[in-house]
């Protein structure tokens, strides 16, 4: 099954709020928002992120922001107690995400894949995000997307604020 069959099916089976949006293919984040008509900060852009833990440990982080901002990699490594923090190998990325760069969904199926999302994202109605696909992205409820991925909350971005109070509503 393809991560875009299985995501399909989580929505439907959670009977999540959702709406397709087919557009020529893009991966980076800015020109799919442009596509799909919305405003960059509703974009779910996710960064699978190495966390270096120890000598030879590490974990794998899906960080998930809003499209207008930069993850904080140094907020990261702290979080997780690491050394040191940056962008997977794109053939490691990949392989955990499931799905080609640019395309990566705001879900964690892979074991070695942690998944952390920016509450800023959160305070929208809703998120946009390619569907595993370069060629087609999902409008996902927010509420019903943190109901499915059950994601662990934390600020992630580079200056972001305190939890904003909407946020912290979504995730209660």
């Amino acid at each position: 099954m393809t991560v875009y069959d299985w995501l399909i099916e989580q929505l439907v089976s959670g009977r999540a709020r959702f709406r397709l949006i087919d557009h020529p293919p893009e991966g980076q984040t800015e020109r799919a928002s442009e596509l799909r008509r919305h405003p960059l900060a509703q974009a779910a852009k996710c960064l699978v992120v190495r966390v270096a833990t120890g000598r030879r440990s590490r974990r794998y982080v899906l960080a998930v922001v809003p499209g207008n901002r930069r993850v904080d990699l140094d907020g990261l490594c702290g979080m997780y107690g690491g050394s040191e923090a940056a962008f997977a190998a794109r053939d490691v990325a990949e392989r955990l995400a499931g799905s080609v760069s640019g395309s990566v969904v705001p879900f964690a199926r892979h074991p070695e894949l942690d998944l952390v999302v920016d509450p800023e994202l959160l305070v929208h109605d809703e998120i946009f995000f390619n569907a595993a696909r370069l060629d087609r992205s999902v409008a996902l409820d927010t509420d019903d997307y943190v109901a499915l991925a059950r994601p662990r909350v934390e600020p992630i971005t580079q200056h972001s604020a305190a939890w904003p109070e909407s946020a912290r509503r979504k995730t209660a």
